[in-house]
């Protein structure tokens, strides 16, 4: 017997659910909504070229499409995949021509440095509102001078409510599941294999619904087993776009801090089953090596940055065995949150009490001028000094004496607490 899903050409449920309205649009309320900046921006009828950043299948290239559709902009895509300089040029020659175009760039975080370095001068000028997509961080991926000529905003995992609705409105409305009756008797697995992702959801729904035999009422029944022998993947545990991704690395972050490498081990497994970002955990690893080791082990730092740069280079699988070495490495070494206290009670004074001045033999003096106002006067060049040290003041006047950094109870910075006593004495009482 013919199916229904037997139409030549057909699209995948996800195209054919793609919206044509910006009333149809889920989510995102937080900047579609009533008072949502982007809504702002259609009622005034501009909008600048901005970068949309979010994991995949929450709507990015579908809100690009609704945002020139809602203005009656001329609207053009590329894809960073396959497109190269030669087509960005291309583009901006039409745009000349139309007034207002608006250029898509899908997976901008995939454009070289010379393509990005293409865009600048047609968006500085105008001539094109650019609009690009990525699920990498923009403050990594794009260019300092392109990320400055956009607003970028941040389109978050689809959640529990909005998804259930995308599945309510495609079962009563696409032209397809519409003729097929079916009970969503549960619906959790759907969910969770989806990790928040719209297309994905939409995918998964649309095998489901094809491949699971009507129950004898003669109604498909979307259950929980169905949606996992459809998948053939038990359900996800881990939902990188959900509450549990901040609880586990939360979890991983804390284990390595209290020095556990088998609990950091485990919570790592859990994050790269769950598909999450080798960069994302690679980045929190660098961070982790100033803020909890720092010069207790500063070898640390530089494992960390080796490791991000190979998991950029090298991506899944292989990078599991990298973060496991830098784990273990991290979740063994000695401890220390000197660097991270010493610059936070710095900021707190900076806020506190503001910028105080320069001591004058510290500034720098290069003018005629500035020099008779007695700039840089008295400085002692410090490595005219016996054991390349001179005491001289650095600190303001006010704030002379004043201690920030208290070097860790381990036998790296005890050895530097030991310098520093022997050069400044009682100065900072070390």
């Amino acid at each position: 017997m013919a199916s229904l899903f037997d139409t030549p050409n057909l699209a995948p449920l996800a195209e054919r659910r793609r919206p044509h309205r910006l009333q149809d649009y889920a989510g995102q309320t937080h900047l579609l909504g009533e008072n949502g900046v982007l809504r702002r921006y259609l009622a005034a009828g501009r909008l600048p070229s901005l970068i949309l950043w979010g994991p995949p299948g929450v709507g990015k290239t579908t809100l690009a499409l609704l945002l020139a559709e809602e203005l009656k902009r001329p609207f053009t895509m590329l894809s960073a995949i396959n497109a190269g300089v030669k087509d960005v040029r291309e583009v901006i020659d039409r745009a000349k021509k139309q007034a207002g175009t608006i250029l898509f760039i899908d997976e901008i975080h995939r454009f070289s440095k010379a393509q990005q370095d293409a865009l600048l001068g047609a968006v500085e000028n105008g001539m094109v509102t650019l609009i690009g997509a990525t699920t990498e961080n923009p403050s990594f991926e794009v260019i300092p001078a392109l990320l400055s000529r956009c607003q970028v905003y941040t389109l978050e995992a689809l959640s529990a409510e909005t998804l259930r609705e995308i599945v309510r409105r495609a079962l009563a409305e696409d032209e397809l599941l519409s003729k097929i009756p079916v009970d969503v008797v549960e619906d959790h697995a759907l969910l969770a294999l989806s990790g928040g992702d719209a297309r994905k959801l939409l995918g998964l729904l649309e095998l489901v619904v094809q491949s699971t035999p009507p129950a004898a009422s003669g109604r498909v029944q979307l259950t929980d087993a169905a949606v996992q022998q459809t998948a053939q993947r038990p359900l996800a545990r881990y939902d990188k776009g959900g509450e549990m991704h901040y609880d586990v690395i939360s979890a991983f972050i804390k284990s390595i801090r209290g020095s556990d490498p088998n609990a950091a081990l485990y919570y790592l497994a859990v994050m790269l089953e769950g598909g999450e970002d080798v960069k994302f955990i690679a980045r929190r690893l660098l961070i982790l090596s100033s803020e909890d080791i720092g010069n207790a082990n500063p070898n640390a730092l530089l494992l960390a940055q080796s490791c991000f740069q190979a998991c950029t280079v090298i991506g899944m699988p292989e990078s599991d065995l990298i973060l496991s070495q830098t784990v273990i490495y991290l979740a063994t070494s000695p401890k220390s949150n000197a660097a991270y206290t010493a610059i936070r009670a710095a900021q707190a004074q900076v806020r506190a009490a503001g910028v105080h001045p320069v001591p004058v033999p510290l500034r720098n003096a290069p003018t005629k001028l500035l020099k008779e106002l007695g700039y840089g006067k008295a400085y002692q060049y410090s490595h005219n000094g016996e054991g390349n040290f001179t005491y001289q003041e650095f600190m303001p006047d006010a704030l002379s004496g004043t201690r920030y950094y208290d070097p860790g109870d381990n036998p790296a910075e005890q050895k530097i607490r030991e310098r520093l006593r022997s050069w400044w004495q009682e100065k900072y009482d070390y």
